[in-house]
């Protein structure tokens, strides 16, 4: 079988929402990126075999058929949209991965798109003529007693591991802080729209400010829960005969795999997917270079963190989700853009991780 590599990463700014891409259609965020990775790598869009894309909230009709459509990619690009909730844009790589290695494909753009401004309202139906009733957030079990609410899920996390709101609070202000300081470097992985060429979330928090914020359950609160939002992010995973023509950054993907774990506690989950990846690529955490963990909840990065026995000094170098928002099918794909970037630069191993509602974990691990 043959190797894979990225040879290109980009990605739109992480926008809360309700802002700047409030109007826009998920192809409309997502096709600006896809032009930009392809035009970046000198790839042709007739060279494209697949298009897999993340994405939770966009009830049907194949949004990554769209996004191929739109991004003037061949009529042969059927595209694939893959639901699996937050990590969807990490798993269209893995899949994306899959195809390269095993023959099927030698070039596939793979990631994500979510846009919480647009998300359609959603209702359930009854046989019996009762009126249809609206809901929010899905069913991830066949169990109501096993399937929690996320900010319940996570205040239990917090309690069971002995977190503290302080300790989250610190994390949050810690992702925020890196994030500002990294501004100027993340710039050449943002493809500008609608003016944004900057996460616009990221900001000076302080402990005056985080003391302050709405509490959701326990100790979540709203300064230490990342925000709804709207994003894309793809990456461009390649044959090793497609990357030997390339003299730009590349990483090759060397691992990933995504498990399920317990239901009740999905904070928990990445981390036996990031001791399986790092088992398959026979490298150990402290030899990670960065790592990027999703920080839906400060919590829940810490406790893969603590679990994983990675490095916090090289997690998120760049903040986090906290700093940015969470565009759900996107986020997965936004942490491999940003590991892309960032490994590219140290060189050596890096991971990228994240946790999914119903108690799911996705993880990758790059080589530069």
């Amino acid at each position: 079988m043959t190797r894979v590599f990225i040879i290109g990463a980009k990605r739109s700014a992480v926008v809360p929402r309700g802002g700047a891409f409030a109007e826009y259609a998920l192809h409309d965020i997502a096709a600006p990126v896809i032009i930009e990775c392809l035009k970046a790598a000198g790839i042709a869009p007739i060279q494209v075999d697949e298009l897999i894309a993340g994405n939770a909230l966009g009830a049907g009709g194949n949004p990554a058929r769209h996004v191929a459509l739109a991004a003037g990619l061949p009529e042969h690009v059927a595209g694939l949209t893959l639901d699996r909730q937050c990590c969807g844009g990490l798993d269209a790589l893995n899949l994306a991965d899959a195809l390269v290695r095993s023959g099927q494909a030698n070039v596939v753009i793979a990631g994500g798109v979510e846009s919480y401004s647009r998300a359609p309202i959603r209702h359930e139906t009854f046989a019996d003529g009762r009126p249809p009733r609206p809901y929010l957030q899905a069913r991830f079990t066949p169990w109501p007693d096993r399937d929690p609410a996320m900010h319940d899920a996570a205040a239990t996390l917090a309690r069971r591991l002995g977190i503290s709101r302080a300790d989250q609070d610190a994390w949050a202000i810690s992702s925020h802080q890196k994030a500002l300081a990294a501004q100027s470097r993340m710039s050449q992985e943002i493809t500008p729209i609608n003016g944004q060429n900057v996460d616009p979330f990221a900001r000076t928090l302080t402990g005056a400010i985080t003391a302050r914020a709405k509490p959701l359950s326990g100790s979540i609160t709203a300064a230490n829960t990342s925000v709804a939002a709207d994003a894309a992010a793809f990456c461009l995973v390649v044959s090793e005969d497609i990357a030997k023509t390339y003299d730009g950054p590349k990483a090759e993907i060397v691992a990933g795999c995504t498990l399920g774990d317990t239901p009740d506690m999905p904070g928990l989950a990445p981390i036996k997917a990031i001791k399986r990846a790092l088992r398959h690529a026979q490298v150990t955490a402290e030899q990670l270079a960065v790592s990027e963990i999703m920080e839906a909840y400060a919590v829940q990065a810490m406790a893969c963190v603590q679990g994983a026995g990675l490095d916090e000094a090289r997690v998120n170098i760049g903040g986090g989700s906290l700093a940015r928002g969470h565009p759900i099918g996107a986020s997965g794909a936004i942490n491999a853009v940003r590991l892309f970037h960032e490994l590219t630069k140290t060189g050596g191993h890096g991971l990228a991780a994240i946790a999914a509602a119903g108690g799911l974990g996705t993880s990758m691990i790059l080589r530069a």
